[in-house]
């Protein structure tokens, strides 16, 4: 596979990000009612860019439900809400996937979800589960934002790769690190978050004061962040990126081996650990979706086992089923980070505005 093949298949990694041009793929036709099981119809999903299911295990959901699968991606995750929350009286579907815990209350509070507890809703795992009292949302999947290391890149210097949110700040890894803006990057805004749940209210614009004048270089989205500007990745390596430091996803790692030819033995980038910060993604029923009955069987369908298993190594997202598979590309190349920062959707909600307009004025200006 070439340089540029595994650049597109790495673009599956962003989960949240990617163009921002409205598209449509799957199965379309039929009218938009559905009849349930048996049925005929079309079920819409509404999504990010990122958006990827193997054929054939939504082949067999539409073989069981009578529904067809109609997708519509819809660019970035940020993006994708705010349009969705425009046209929530005349939706474009009947299920949206892709709002993360970033964004969550943006969606709630703007009413752009119906209520409904999906079926498999008890074997979601404890930590993932949120509004269980109103079911507005699903959780899905979940992955970590994480600095990532160029291994070759600092091999060759003999520099040991950073390791934490402080490291990021010494001189020796001075005009290294690419971040995404928190605006409009769905990454971009999980490391923001992630430097304030570690420092605090008050701590992390001392923080982004040392990492600017530290040089971070600071790009509109994953795309260009992760395959033009870092050093590491298959993309950044045939456009001559010059950052062996980037912020991306702790999958990102098991992307790069899986979709190289030949494979090598070992991954050639790695994670700072000490750098993550965990998202969560749900997915939801419309509240004006003109096929409720499909949407529903759909968001049955993403908590099933054969969609969970299957979500890994077409999202390169984790799982949030008890007992769903986790590849073993995953747990070799990129496990899950051991003590992520994390925040409450509450306290999200509370602050997400502000802190990104205080980090726009501090960093950007």
């Amino acid at each position: 596979m070439n340089p540029v093949s595994i650049t597109k298949k790495v673009t599956i990694l962003a989960v949240g990000l990617g163009l921002v041009t409205l598209s449509a793929c799957g199965s379309s036709g039929g009218d938009d009612q559905g009849s349930g099981s048996g049925g005929s119809g079309t079920v819409t999903l509404v999504s990010h860019n990122s958006w990827a299911a193997s054929k054939d295990v939504i082949a067999a959901f539409e073989k069981k439900s009578g529904y067809k699968v109609k997708v519509l991606k819809d660019g970035d995750a940020g993006s994708a809400v705010n349009k969705a929350i425009l046209t929530k009286d005349n939706p474009q579907g009947d299920v949206f996937f892709g709002v993360d815990n970033t964004l969550l209350s943006r969606a709630l509070d703007n009413g752009l979800f119906q209520s409904y507890e999906a079926e498999g809703s008890d074997l979601i795992l404890p930590e993932y589960r949120v509004d269980e009292d109103k079911h507005r949302v699903t959780p899905v999947d979940t992955g970590d934002v994480c600095v990532n290391y160029d291994k070759e890149w600092f091999s060759e210097r003999d520099l040991t790769p950073p390791k934490t949110f402080d490291d990021l700040i010494k001189p020796e890894y001075k005009n290294l690190l690419v971040a995404e803006n928190a605006s409009t990057s769905s990454p971009g805004l999980g490391f923001l978050l992630g430097t304030a749940a570690k420092y605090g209210d008050e701590g992390w614009t001392d923080y982004w004061k040392k990492l600017k004048a530290n040089g971070v270089k600071v790009v509109d989205g994953w795309e260009q962040a992760y395959n033009e500007e870092f050093s590491g990745s298959a993309g950044g390596k045939q456009a001559g990126g010059d950052r062996p430091l980037v912020v991306s996803y702790a999958s990102s790692p098991p992307a790069e081996v899986i979709y190289a030819d030949p494979k090598p033995t070992t991954a050639p980038t790695g994670v700072a650990d000490g750098t993550c910060f965990r998202q969560v993604e749900y997915a939801g029923l419309l509240g004006n979706a003109k096929n409720p009955e499909g949407g529903k069987a759909l968001l049955d369908f993403l908590l099933t086992k054969e969609f969970q298993d299957d979500m890994p190594l077409n999202m390169f997202v984790y799982p949030v089923r008890e007992g769903a598979q986790v590849p073993e590309e995953f747990t070799k190349y990129g496990p899950q980070a051991k003590d992520p920062e994390t925040m409450d959707p509450a306290r999200i909600a509370d602050n997400r505005d502000q802190w990104v307009k205080s980090w726009t004025s501090l960093v950007l200006k």
